[in-house]
């Protein structure tokens, strides 16, 4: 491997995926301030032209085999893995996710490193690379979008329905016209209101308050945003004063979603994180009063569920066309499948974004024409419809730790391997065999 080279992978996971680990202008200033080489593999798709990199002096190469190291956003197919290489993207692997076991046990035959963004964190454990705010960004986008398709075909006219004026985040293309659409639409909502065939007042609950939730609510404060704590949630429903020019915004934190199992016991941050079996869900009662539910939480199989079928099969057991229950869309941004909401069964693509949940049925149906459930948004790869905003975000993160990803010589031993903590502590294979932090996942393979 040529030290000091680094490879930037072409994406070809599917259509949308155009992002890229670094923007041309930041390639340009580690090219020569630092020193660095870089080999791109050309594509058609990328957000940013070949010949923008080349510009900047990368060397546009569909070879990368030379590269010290090679840098990707999604998974790469496992056949391109080459022996020795040293290999950095979003894995898939740290929940012991099964469709990913495969390549990672690839990887390991091959003796190769692996380097997952997801784990490189702070000394206070926070993730420092990551899409989460452009995937919060984008899913709000289509979250409203969805919902403006909902409430027309329930029959509400288009005249009354301000949310039809919202596009799909890639017709917006990036973070400035999405904020200046959610502005003109912030004065329709205070000229002419939210819909009043809904009847009950307009409440976006939002699970979380991480980056993804950051993401949401930087474009949703640009709306007439009211903002309200879990506990008066049914207060305001009771309310006949509530006012149609603004939109009421919850978020939901872990002590709102879950509750101690024993009674008289008080709610534990520490103690749910270590011992969840001792708490149940309670998030279900909340669910009348929400319009829209963003669910952006990070969630694994020993935490209660957010959203289960029991749920939704209760709210919406006497649906007609004259009645639907206040939830008409979760923007499920976290995109677990068969996780925290349980009937998001399959990921979308923004090309067929959304479907709906049929309680009944217990089967999903693509589109919104289906009175019988909620719809679910649950694109799986968002920051791609805001892909320059996102993509340039993500190389200034990434930016300072690539020299270091460039030089490093990963022949060595793992404790003389000279990178910083961070990235070695996302470092989950190296010489082909799990490093420490990372050896339960050998359970799973």
């Amino acid at each position: 491997m040529a030290r000091g080279l680094i490879g930037i992978r072409l994406e070809d996971k599917n259509k949308w995926e155009c992002r890229a680990p670094i923007a041309p202008h930041q390639m340009g200033r580690l090219i020569r301030e630092k020193g660095i080489k870089f080999a791109i593999q050309p594509s058609p798709i990328r957000v940013f032209p070949d010949q923008d990199y080349r510009k900047e002096g990368a060397e546009v190469s569909a070879d990368l085999s030379s590269c010290n190291a090679i840098l990707a956003v999604k998974e790469i197919p496992m056949k391109l893995f080459q022996p020795h290489g040293t290999y950095m993207f979003f894995a898939h692997v740290i929940k012991g996710q099964s469709y990913n076991m495969p390549m990672l046990k690839k990887l390991m035959e091959l003796k190769c490193q692996l380097i997952d963004y997801e784990k490189v964190v702070d000394a206070a454990g926070k993730r420092t690379i990551f899409f989460s705010r452009h995937a919060g960004i984008a899913g709000i986008i289509e979250t409203l979008w969805a919902l403006g398709k909902r409430l027309k075909a329930e029959g509400i006219e288009d005249k009354d329905n301000v949310f039809l004026t919202f596009k799909q985040a890639f017709e917006y293309g990036d973070l400035e016209t999405s904020k200046n659409a959610f502005k003109t639409i912030a004065r329709l909502i205070k000229e002419k209101g939210t819909p009043a065939a809904l009847k009950d007042p307009f409440v976006i609950g939002i699970t979380g308050y991480g980056n993804v939730s950051k993401g949401v609510q930087e474009l949703l404060d640009l709306l007439p945003i009211e903002d309200v704590i879990p506990s008066k949630l049914q207060n305001l429903h009771q309310e006949k004063s509530q006012k149609r020019d603004r939109i009421y915004k919850v978020v939901f934190k872990e002590e709102h979603m879950v509750r101690p199992k024993l009674k008289n016991h008080a709610f534990d941050l520490n103690e749910y994180y270590q011992k969840p079996e001792l708490y149940e869900g309670c998030f279900t009662q909340y669910l009348p009063h929400i319009t829209v539910l963003v669910n952006a939480i990070y969630w694994d199989v020993k935490y209660p569920r957010v959203v289960t079928k029991t749920d939704i099969a209760e709210l919406y057991k006497r649906t007609s066309k004259a009645h639907c229950p206040n939830l008409r869309v979760i923007g499920d941004i976290s995109c677990d499948i068969d996780g925290g909401i349980e009937f998001m069964s399959e990921a979308t693509k923004p090309d067929h974004p959304v479907y709906v949940y049929d309680p009944r049925t217990d089967k999903i149906e693509y589109g919104v024409e289906n009175l019988n459930g909620p719809v679910v948004m649950a694109i799986d790869n968002l920051p791609c419809e805001i892909a320059k905003d996102s993509t340039e975000h993500f190389g200034e993160s990434l930016f300072d730790f690539i020299p270091a990803l460039a030089n490093a010589d990963y022949s060595v031993p793992f404790q003389q391997l000279d990178l910083p903590d961070p990235i070695k502590g996302a470092l989950i294979v190296h010489h082909g065999e799990l490093t420490e932090k990372y050896k339960y996942l050998q359970k799973y393979l």
